[in-house]
């Protein structure tokens, strides 16, 4: 069940926007059954067992799908940027640029590929593999 803040971060979005956050809201929430989502530091973010796997937000650019191990999936498409972290993301402006079955795929990879950001805090910024 999507959190009811998410519907509201989308409906404040512009209409191109708002499809694609839309689109992207429905998707998680479909193939993520396990996952608690919330917004996390203004945007909209879906976790396993406590650790973010997977978000989304506007930004100058489009809306930004991030994967917070998205470095490990080795994605051609998933723009990796920095060293320290393993997040990869995509930008979308509008609805033809999307590609459900690329998504889909990034999906499955972000349960089955994590990185323990749940606890990197704890570990004073280092980041362990969980999967």
């Amino acid at each position: 069940m999507i959190n009811p803040d998410i519907f509201d971060y989308n409906e404040r979005q512009s209409d191109s926007d708002k499809e694609i956050c839309n689109l992207l809201s429905e998707l998680f929430d479909r193939e993520l059954n396990d996952a608690e989502n919330k917004i996390w530091h203004t945007h909209p973010v879906w976790f396993l067992e406590g650790n973010p796997i997977v978000g989304y937000s506007k930004q100058k650019k489009g809306v930004r799908l991030m994967f917070w191990s998205g470095k490990s999936f080795n994605e051609e498409q998933l723009n990796v940027e920095g060293e320290k972290f393993q997040d990869a993301s995509v930008f979308y402006n509008n609805m033809n640029e999307m590609n459900e079955t690329d998504i889909l795929r990034w999906l499955k990879k972000s349960v089955e590929i994590q990185w323990d950001y749940k606890n990197i805090v704890k570990r004073k910024g280092e980041l362990i593999r969980l999967k």
